[in-house]
């Protein structure tokens, strides 16, 4: 036998044994790891909601038994803290806390703590309040056409109130802070203004209104009176104030003269039933505080460009308007007709049927601005598209670009089927801007055009409408933004049209139509 042999391959087996069992204590310390203190907790977010609450939220530490959070003014959170809050248990993530300033930078950190172990070191982050809302929303019954009735919270201390544009002040007494209540005069009928509640130079409210309209300075309406007849006689620049009642038109009226059509108490708008507005000879239109429902009219869309026209067309304005029961589209621009800038806000819109038609539907005209912000449309054109624009628009008015704006709105039950298009946007040159909408319970999708050129495409809201970001489609357009979310809105009420948001998350984030967030 070769003994230096028989002493190697000892000496391999030995040391073979020293490396398996190394190894195997290897995996049993990571299994069994044990630290001297608690990790920290990580992915600290801080969402602001009700403009002065913060909702944090962290991901939970293994062995933690609760959490301190504490929040400070300074950065180095030196002295004393504005907040300190122990004993927050796991399942009270994501934590909120109230009742900071407004308009103010904080500072925050959260540690974990333990049992017979140390607890964790502190993780930071920091985000600003938005400036106070005490202010309650404008009650309507005590708007004037020349003066406003603004409430907030009684008790709370106010020195000013100033409202732009005139750079209006009005000096608040102990008896309005008492009441909380002031009303502001000397201001001008159909006008927007902006108030906002300052102690010393610190907002502590702000709301935007429009005054009522002077009854003095506009042709009044009845009900029963000829309204089409009225607006196919008027005379450029009129503005018809509509008082409380239904009209039942239930016919076409030309408009050939820049016009206003306006409700005078949006406490009470009027009703007008069968009307088509058709517009000629370069006119504009103004629509506000009306309920426009096309029961009884004559099967087309609620506004038309009636005349091929190669110049511009004046501005068309829908605000604050109920629209309802059309059965072919709301808006149709099949001419050459290029207009200045269309404008939908503030508007209810539904049952849009779409029978033959898209719900905006432009074929051989184009507008140089469209900006739909702030409305709500539901169960509308089913099987249509709901912004259709095509290239014939381009092909007229070809050295125009047209800026698409489409922003801060809620969408339910609409373009149901998985080829029907929000965005049939097809103009040679244009930019679509899409944020901060609600998309919800439909099978649409943005598009399938290669000729869609989405710009901006951030912070919207999809829930059960899976194929606005995950649309198989050729030439399909998905949302791939870090912004975007799936978040059941919680409406209170779809059914019977309150999108009411229960959703905290959306209602901080400002997603969808303001109306249903305050």
């Amino acid at each position: 036998m070769n003994i230096n042999k028989v002493i190697i391959a000892a000496c391999m087996f030995a040391v073979s044994a020293t490396f398996t069992a190394c190894q195997d204590d290897d995996l049993v310390e990571i299994k069994t790891l044990e630290t001297e203190r608690l990790f920290s907790p990580t992915d600290l977010t801080v969402n602001v909601i009700n403009k002065l609450d913060a909702r944090l939220r962290w991901v939970p530490v293994n062995n933690a038994e609760s959490y301190t959070i504490e929040f400070s003014e300074n950065a180095d959170f030196s002295g004393t803290p504005v907040r300190s809050i122990e004993n927050i248990s796991k399942d009270e993530i994501p934590y909120t806390v109230t009742g900071f300033s407004g308009e103010t930078e904080y500072f925050v950190r959260v540690k974990a703590v333990g049992k017979e172990i140390a607890e964790s070191k502190w993780i930071t982050g920091s985000f600003q309040t938005d400036p106070e809302q005490i202010f309650s929303n404008v009650d309507l019954e005590k708007m004037a056409a020349n003066s406003v009735t603004l409430n907030w919270t009684p008790g709370e201390t106010a020195s000013s109130i100033v409202i732009t544009p005139g750079n209006i002040s009005h000096t608040v007494t102990a008896q309005e802070i008492a009441a909380g209540e002031a009303t502001v005069s000397g201001l001008t009928g159909d006008t927007e203004y902006t108030a906002k509640l300052m102690n010393g130079n610190k907002v502590r409210g702000t709301r935007t209104f429009t005054t009522l309209i002077d009854l003095n300075t506009v042709t009044v309406v009845l009900p029963g009176e000829d309204l089409a007849s009225k607006i196919a006689n008027a005379t450029a620049g009129q503005t018809f104030g509509l008082v409380s009642g239904t009209y039942n038109v239930n016919a076409d009226a030309i408009v050939s003269k820049s016009i206003s059509l306006k409700g005078a108490r949006p406490t009470d708008r009027p009703i007008v039933k069968g009307l088509t507005l058709r517009l000629k000879a370069n006119a504009g239109l103004t629509l506000k505080d009306l309920i426009l429902d096309g029961t009884g009219s004559n099967g087309n869309q609620a506004i038309l460009y009636d005349e091929a026209l190669n110049d511009a067309y004046a501005p068309l304005s829908v605000r604050d308007c109920e629209i309802k029961n059309y059965d072919k589209g709301l808006m149709y621009v099949s001419v050459k007709a290029l207009i200045e800038s269309v404008t939908f806000r503030g508007n209810v819109i539904s049952g849009i049927v779409g029978n033959g038609g898209d719900f905006i539907d432009f074929r051989n005209g184009i507008a140089k601005t469209l900006l739909f912000e702030n409305n709500t449309v539901y169960n509308s054109v089913h099987a249509r598209d709901l912004f259709r624009m095509d290239s014939g628009g381009s092909t007229n008015f070809g050295s125009v670009t047209s800026i698409i704006t489409i922003r801060s709105n809620t969408f339910n039950d609409v373009s149901n089927g998985t080829s029907n298009r929000v965005l049939y946007i097809r103009l040679a040159k244009h930019e679509i801007h899409f944020t901060k909408n609600i998309i919800a319970n439909t099978n649409g999708q943005y598009t399938n055009s290669s000729a869609t050129t989405i710009t901006t495409m951030a912070n919207n809201n999809y829930f059960n409408a899976p194929n606005f970001m995950g649309s198989t489609s050729s030439n399909a357009k998905n949302d791939v933004s870090p912004t975007r979310t799936t978040l059941d809105p919680e409406f209170a009420n779809a059914a019977a049209g309150d999108f009411t948001i229960g959703n905290e998350d959306l209602k901080s984030a400002g997603v969808g139509d303001p109306r249903w967030i305050e």
